[in-house]
């Protein structure tokens, strides 16, 4: 298993979807993306959902969001 890890925190929209759609292009099947937001990133939600993706939000004392994404 492969875990990538995505700070998206100090990118401009739509950098951190771009990447996260990049990552998952090319994930295996028990990889896993780990993404760090300052946000809930609702439309990156939609298309996981579309396509075969589980989440879990972990929201951080500092008030940034570890979303870690694996497929179901």
């Amino acid at each position: 298993m492969v875990v990538q890890t995505i700070d998206g925190r100090d990118m401009q929209p739509p950098e951190p979807l771009e990447l996260a759609l990049e990552a998952l292009d090319s994930m295996a099947g028990s990889d896993k993306l780990v993404l760090i937001l300052n946000c809930q990133p609702k439309p990156l939600y939609q298309i996981l959902q579309r396509n075969g993706y589980v989440w879990e939000e972990n929201w951080r004392a500092d008030g940034s969001n570890e979303i870690h994404i694996r497929r179901a």
